[in-house]
């Protein structure tokens, strides 16, 4: 079951959103050489203890940590720790959520340590996070989750890759609903899987946690041993963006952006919903 959220439920997500928009402000700032992962989960802890808001990270399904922490090889779920100590020319992933009066919101960026990094990583950053933004751009009336799938991936596919090849689209893990709880149906794709079908329409109401993760190499994944940390199984270097979206009357907000989403999708030619909140 897709659960359909009502004018005044996406406004309470957007106040959930917004949280997840300062931890990402606050932990960029903080994700310099010589921080150690630990360090940025204590920022973002601080950041929800400021709004008043509630993790959905910490203690799902056992994570011992406030968010998610993934460097280089490191898909997803890299968990925070005083062992792991940043360095210049580190690619970092940042995924974290929170919860506004049962309210859920989630999203990943991922920022670039000190200085110094291969373009094909620059370029590995750029592609991932425009293919999500491809994927909010279907989200309209009338299409179907299917043709968010499509256009994560087709635009995945028509970018060059430096050096030659494809880039891996992570295939065991993907996007979701959202909603009263962080992970809900649907299970999203990060491409098109015609086993799956078209899938359930999409309608006012619908919201999306879309993610796409982008490896430079296979799209293939292993978890280690602490059975969290998600990593390529060739080695090679990732990037992971994410927000949550509603769509609404009015067309989709992006819930975890501070302006909604209005800037970078009106460069994609869409008016992105009026924000509830103002």
């Amino acid at each position: 079951m897709v659960q359909i959220k009502t004018p005044e439920q996406i406004a309470k997500m957007r106040e959930a959103g917004l949280v997840v928009a300062a931890i990402h402000a606050a932990t960029r700032e903080a994700a310099v050489p010589g921080a150690t992962t630990k360090d940025l989960d204590q920022v973002a802890r601080k950041v929800l203890a400021e709004h008043n808001a509630k993790p959905n990270f910490l203690g799902y399904g056992g994570f011992p940590a406030t968010i998610c922490t993934s460097v280089n090889e490191v898909v997803v779920h890299g968990i925070p720790s005083d062992d792991v100590v940043l360095k210049d020319g580190d690619v970092i992933s940042i995924d974290c959520g929170a919860i506004i009066d049962g309210w859920h919101g989630d999203a990943a960026f991922t920022a670039f340590v000190g200085s110094g990094h291969a373009p094909e990583l620059v370029e590995l950053s750029r592609v991932t996070e425009e293919s999500m933004w491809a994927g909010i751009a279907a989200m309209k009336q009338g299409n179907r989750l299917v043709d968010v799938s499509r256009a994560i991936e087709t635009y995945i596919r028509r970018q060059p890759k430096p050096g030659g090849g494809r880039y891996g689209i992570i295939e065991d893990y993907g996007g979701h609903g959202i909603g009263t709880e962080m992970h809900m149906d649907p299970h999203l794709l990060n491409y098109v899987d015609r086993r799956r079908g078209k899938g359930p329409k999409l309608v006012p109401g619908f919201c999306l946690a879309i993610e796409p993760m982008v490896s430079l190499g296979t799209p293939k994944t292993e978890v280690l041993q602490d059975d969290w940390t998600v990593v390529t199984t060739d080695g090679t270097w990732s990037s992971h963006w994410e927000h949550s979206v509603a769509l609404t009357e009015e067309g989709p907000l992006v819930l975890t952006s501070p302006d909604g989403g209005k800037a970078k999708l009106a460069e994609l030619g869409i008016v992105a919903a009026p924000d509830p909140l103002g």
